[in-house]
């Protein structure tokens, strides 16, 4: 199998992130990518508490981020072929469609959005009160004005109100995020009209 290159991989401290290796990064891996993971440093500390930081570094054979690397350090991460941003938190939404980059999560989301050659697909894990507040459709319309995949609407992630969803949460839309990550490089690959 052709590898279909590096999926660099930004999570966010919100429900669900304990989920990322066995919804994300393993269903990848069996698809021959190359998975590269960063998250937010909330994020980064959920996932060292219960061991799953280390489960995927090992899985992945590539150190977890969620600090910057210090200068004259080597790149610890391949350059990226798609980056997907899951679960994101309605502040990392926010951030990505305003350009701030305050954590190496962010800062490798924006560069990945400001890449033309890089796809770049969010999954909002966001509440209905999220939705409603007034900068939310222009984070939205933004986000989409760069091109980025939403994953995203009622048919992927019916939004439930604060603090009224299902008892024990609800599986995140794992294999939509997948299936957004094929259409957005299928493009990219496609062999030139003629050639």
């Amino acid at each position: 199998m052709t590898s279909p290159g590096v999926l660099g991989l930004v999570a966010c401290a919100t429900g669900g992130v304990g989920t990322l290796r066995q919804g994300l990064v393993e269903p990848a891996l069996r698809r021959g990518w190359t998975v590269a993971v960063t998250l937010t440093p909330t994020a980064g500390r959920w996932l060292a508490d219960g061991g799953e930081r280390d489960r995927i570094e090992r899985l992945t054979g590539l150190p977890v981020r969620d600090t910057p690397r210090m200068p004259g350090e080597p790149r610890p991460h391949p350059e990226l072929t798609c980056c997907v941003v899951a679960p994101a938190s309605a502040s990392t939404v926010a951030k990505l469609a305003l350009g701030i980059s305050d954590n190496q999560a962010l800062g490798t989301a924006n560069e990945a959005i400001g890449d033309p050659l890089v796809p770049v697909v969010v999954f909002p894990r966001v509440s209905a009160a999220h939705v409603r507040h007034p900068a939310w459709a222009g984070h939205v319309d933004a986000l989409r004005a760069g091109g980025v995949h939403l994953v995203y609407g009622d048919s992927v992630w019916p939004l439930d109100e604060p603090r009224h969803g299902p008892a024990g949460g609800r599986p995140l839309p794992w294999d939509a995020v997948l299936a957004a990550v094929e259409r957005a490089v299928r493009p990219a690959r496609s062999p030139a009209p003629g050639g």
